[in-house]
């Protein structure tokens, strides 16, 4: 094995005050954690064996076999690997309110995340599995304290969703894994969030996100955590832009002006309780406002775009460290170090295994660096053998555990903060456009066009003999319906963290000059398909070169 690039976790007793109070009570999942590394196969047999006792004898279970299954080998001759569509019948029945459909351990809620198609995905939430996600969240924060003592020594402004916001058929509550994460901390953690619970539930999204930073803004705040470092882009921009209205309401101790200025008293007066008055700032940059030490989010796929941005919109060059490889499925890699550029396994949470370009699935330490592979995981909630669709690179190893980077979606998305536009996505959405609009467009091609605030665009060939209607209708017709269908996509845009997307006019014959010049290429011309989504700037160039009207 090429151990050229080795990471150390550096868990070990010495450190700053912080760090050694929280790892006081972390030895035992330590010296798990750190055994797992070295004898990678043996954690996750030993996983495997919990998965099996949460998930025999359920109504998956028998119909998979699961009670013949002793061993990892058993588990891939019992299970296919499925994406979330061919899942979906099990987790109907769990929504539905059916006991025993995936697991025999009672599901608790359901986490909501948008889906390939027009229904966002609810995934189920057990005991077990929330105890996996939290060990592995408990030795990030153990890490990230050791390398910022001063991040402990303040506020923790976390943005996240609400846990629950609605209910499903069979009465599970329905909601976010953040606002789930968010609750479960011990009430002494929960003390260092500066923003009451409630207001991460109010509506509009510019209520919600003002509410915030008026409360952020009387305290002094030194970790701002959120998964997607567009947020944080998003509330720079929002302090610039509400700062007369931040400024009376710090003045005055009070939530009333800006977006809160239509806030009932009812709504107000709980709120205002816990507000006091605090000096107006001359200078509304983060890094100005509070003793800011360290930015928690993503930093990998997608992400590293607005990344590049941070250091101007903070006012500083402040640390930023990787959240991890997490999804609302579960917690897959743990970043351990400032300068890691990726995560260590975790191989105590859920067995995960990877396919390669040859379509062979391969356990974690069977990887080599350099290569990228396609996460499958199987969970103590019952998702086994379960495609996540995550494009992943080894980029070295902590002891024997590969150290992965998160590289993007596998497949055509379109995927910016996290709305994850899919081609049947962007195909429903022109369906949509199509019933509002009377016109059928011969071809189209959607992709992401990179700005200060990124946006969708959207490229049309007219239908033949015919004109397509003003492009803002257009684009404001295939909005309306990519809102309707991802609920990620309608977050996004509800918060401004994408814009608006517009549309462009292509000649007519430009999709089937492209579909020529694919069969001239080689390609099968029975399988030639049109481009509904550029995933780069080359592709988009093959599909609209010289044809735009």
């Amino acid at each position: 094995m090429d151990r050229s690039a080795q990471f150390d976790p550096r868990l070990g007793p010495g450190g700053n005050g912080p760090y050694r109070l929280l790892r006081a009570g972390k030895e035992r999942l330590i010296a798990a954690f750190l055994r797992s590394l070295d004898h990678p196969r043996e954690a996750q047999e030993q996983r495997l064996q919990v998965i099996l006792r949460a998930t025999q004898g359920s109504r998956f279970g028998e119909a998979h076999g699961l009670g013949r299954v002793r061993s990892l080998e058993d588990l891939r001759r019992a299970v296919p690997v499925r994406g979330h569509e061919a899942l979906r019948p099990w987790l109907d029945r769990v929504a539905a309110g059916e006991n025993g459909v995936l697991t025999v351990d009672p599901v608790r809620q359901l986490l909501e995340t948008s889906g390939t198609t027009g229904r966002p995905k609810h995934l189920p939430v057990t005991d077990a599995w929330a105890a996996s996600v939290s060990a592995a969240q408990a030795l990030w924060v153990l890490a990230m304290v050791r390398d910022h003592e001063q991040a402990a020594r303040g506020k923790a402004l976390t943005v996240v969703s609400p846990a629950a916001h609605s209910r499903s058929p069979g009465g599970l509550p329905i909601g976010s894994n953040t606002g789930r994460m968010h609750l479960a901390q011990p009430w002494y953690v929960r003390l260092r969030y500066p923003v009451p619970y409630r207001v991460f539930g109010m509506h509009p999204a510019p209520l919600r996100q003002y509410a915030i930073l008026r409360f952020a803004l009387q305290e002094r705040v030194t970790t701002l955590t959120t998964a997607n470092p567009s947020t944080v882009l998003l509330l720079c921009r929002r302090l610039q832009e509400w700062r007369e209205a931040l400024s009376q309401d710090l003045a005055d101790g009070t939530l009333r002006c800006g977006p809160a200025a239509g806030l009932s008293a009812r709504e107000r007066l709980p709120l205002e309780l816990r507000l006091r008055r605090r000096p107006v700032p001359t200078d509304w940059r983060p890094a100005a406002l509070w003793p800011l030490a360290l930015v928690n989010c993503w930093r990998g796929g997608p992400a590293a775009y607005f990344c590049e941005r941070l250091p101007e919109a903070l006012g500083a060059d402040i640390p930023v460290r990787e959240v991890g490889i997490t999804a609302s499925e579960g917690y897959f890699a743990v970043p351990l170090g400032q300068d890691w550029g990726g995560g260590a396994l975790w191989n105590l949470g859920h067995v995960l295994e990877f396919i390669g370009d040859d379509g062979a699935p391969r356990w974690g330490w069977e990887l080599e660096p350099g290569e990228r592979v396609r996460l499958v995981i199987s969970t103590e909630a019952g998702l086994l053998r379960y495609d996540l669709q995550d494009t992943l690179e080894v980029i070295g190893r902590a002891g024997n555990t590969p150290v992965v980077r998160f590289v993007g979606k596998t497949g055509r998305y379109l995927n910016a903060t996290g709305e994850k536009v899919t081609e049947a996505q962007v195909s429903e959405a022109m369906r949509g456009v199509a019933a509002r609009l009377g016109v059928r467009p011969v071809g189209f091609t959607a992709r992401l066009r990179w700005g200060a605030v990124p946006e969708l665009e959207l490229a049309v060939e007219p239908p033949v003999g015919a004109e397509l209607p003003a492009l803002d209708r257009l684009a404001e017709a295939c909005d309306a319906s990519l809102r309707a269908l991802n609920i990620e996509y309608d977050e996004k845009r509800d918060s401004e963290r994408l814009g608006p997307p517009t549309a462009l006019r292509l000649k007519p014959g430009t999709y089937a000059g492209w579909r020529a010049r694919r069969v001239e290429e080689g390609a099968p011309e029975g399988q030639v398909k049109d481009p509904l989504i550029a995933v780069d700037e080359a592709e988009w160039g093959r599909v609209v070169q010289g044809a735009v009207s």
